[in-house]
């Protein structure tokens, strides 16, 4: 058996057992000898007795000397669901239902996101500003005549700055809906 003498192992990181070759030959030395007295004492059962005592007394060395491993945090994640994914999951679905009822709500809420989303992948995808080039935002996203309808649900010209309290009107339809996340997915 060879014990490394350099300063570090394949990992770059200090070897724990740098420096220490005179402690384990000391080590090995003694358990040798405890081995020779045990079997000459109590034959194959006393030494049977110190092979079993070295090797529990090696592996807690080991286990000491050895870095610690930080957690997975993958398999962590795996274990321990987190109730806030939840609890986000079950907002946005808070928001998208009651868009779909109240148009103050939608215009509130849901649209400013659904605009960011628009001006977003306009700008990565296409290199237009959705606010200082509306009209070529507008060709962007309605490419079919099925699609022109979508626009006023998203314009940023024609979203409301305060929210009306007039009686409350229908929010945006589901089919809508359903389209522009379509039309803003396939952007």
């Amino acid at each position: 058996m060879t014990l490394p003498e350099k300063g570090t192992d394949d990992g770059g990181m200090m070897s724990p057992w740098r420096g220490t070759t005179a402690e384990v030959l000391t080590a090995a030395a003694a358990v040798t000898v405890a081995a020779v007295a045990a079997y000459a004492v109590a034959g194959w059962a006393g030494l049977a007795v110190v092979a079993v005592v070295t090797a529990a007394g090696v592996m807690v060395l080991l286990r000491g000397l050895l870095p610690q491993l930080t957690p997975d945090t993958a398999k962590k994640a795996r274990d321990k669901p987190q109730a806030r994914t939840l609890t986000g999951y079950s907002r946005r679905r808070f928001v998208v239902r009651n868009a779909m009822i109240s148009q103050p709500y939608y215009d509130m809420s849901l649209r400013p996101v659904l605009e960011h989303l628009l001006a977003a992948r306009l700008a990565e995808r296409h290199g237009v500003h959705l606010y200082q080039d509306p009209d070529a935002a507008r060709r962007l996203l309605c490419r079919h005549p099925r699609d022109a309808g979508l626009w006023p649900w998203i314009d940023p010209a024609t979203r409301p700055q305060t929210v009306s309290r007039e009686p409350e009107r229908r929010g945006i339809p589901r089919h809508t809906l359903a389209r522009l996340i379509d039309r803003l997915e396939k952007l």
